[in-house]
């Protein structure tokens, strides 16, 4: 039996949304009759591509970072990220009055890239194909004596990211089910954390790209197991393995995990579009796919999904809804 005390509680999470308010943005909660005439389900959207940023990221960013001595706050704080998580560090260490050196894949939409530059960032980039970018992140932390704050594996953004799932069960009530794109597995851990103990009869389902199934490869054999870097356009989700500390999490409270392939994911992001008239990036669409393509089996009668952020430039999204 596992007697280790749990990495983040409900309370973790209801103390983060305490300190992330009037500093995040309480996201709203969308419905559309017409996607529910196509679910076949009552379906509620938790926005976070309206949350600051254009991602859950800060909710978790704010929450860890805000937390630093002021001694630490001088030296600076330190992230690896594809994107949204970088420009979450690097907003939340200017909103602490500190500074951020983000780690970034060489391919990183470059939309993302800027926007992490324009809130203050020092960017390095690498091969997220060849490079280690926790290996380098942990090295310029080292060096320059920073505070690292991961994507996922830390309690404190785990708990803050949690606040998305809060948020939603507070505006919603009772939900059968509750989908959450799943990456490193933070956003799961935190939203499953507050759901489950919430509504305990709740199904917490993650959605990964058929090209990165690591986490259900992982709950399936029972413990963490590595793929290669995923191609994807799903950028926000091409991680090789879970989180030590998300998966210990995962593995107790997530249900099962749905892959979408990369077309499921773009008729997903243009329904979006054009009939609800909201951006959505691959990644922050992965939960609404699973659900368009009648991947969720049995099919509660009221349903959550996270649209976890919309961040994508004008060219890449042409570009995807033409491809």
């Amino acid at each position: 039996m596992d007697t280790a005390p749990p990495v983040v509680t409900l309370d973790d999470v209801r103390d983060a949304a305490d300190r992330i308010k009037g500093v995040a943005h309480r996201t709203p909660v969308l419905r559309s009759r017409t996607l529910d005439r196509l679910i076949g389900a009552e379906t509620f959207l938790k926005c976070e591509n309206f949350q600051r940023v254009g991602a859950f990221k800060f909710r978790g960013a704010y929450n860890a970072v805000s937390r630093l001595s002021p001694a630490q706050l001088s030296r600076g704080v330190a992230a690896y990220s594809s994107g949204n998580h970088a420009q979450a560090v690097a907003l939340a260490a200017r909103e602490a009055g500190s500074t951020a050196v983000i780690v970034m894949p060489e391919d990183t939409p470059e939309s993302k890239v800027a926007a992490t530059a324009g809130y203050g960032a020092e960017i390095v980039r690498y091969d997220r194909y060849t490079g280690d970018r926790a290996a380098i992140a942990r090295e310029l932390a080292a060096e320059r004596g920073l505070a690292l704050i991961p994507p996922y594996e830390h309690p404190h953004v785990m708990a803050g990211q949690g606040t998305a799932g809060l948020e939603l069960l507070e505006e919603t009530g009772e939900l059968g089910a509750l989908l959450v794109p799943v990456g490193g597995g933070g956003l799961m851990a935190g939203c499953a954390t507050a759901a489950t103990a919430l509504r305990p009869g709740i199904r917490m389902i993650g959605v990964e790209p058929e090209a990165g199934d690591d986490t259900k490869r992982s709950l399936e054999s029972g413990h963490r197991v590595s793929v290669p870097v995923p191609r994807t356009i799903a950028d926000g989700q091409a991680v090789d393995s879970p989180g030590e500390l998300t998966f210990s999490v995962n593995r107790r409270l997530v249900e099962d995990i749905l892959l979408v392939s990369d077309e499921e994911i773009r008729a997903a992001m243009g329904l979006a579009f054009e009939r609800l008239k909201i951006v959505v990036e691959p990644s922050g669409a992965t939960g609404l796919a699973a659900l368009l393509s009648g991947k969720l089996a049995p099919l509660p009668s009221r349903v959550g999904v996270v649209l976890s952020g919309g961040n994508i430039g004008l060219p890449r999204f042409l570009e995807l809804m033409n491809g």
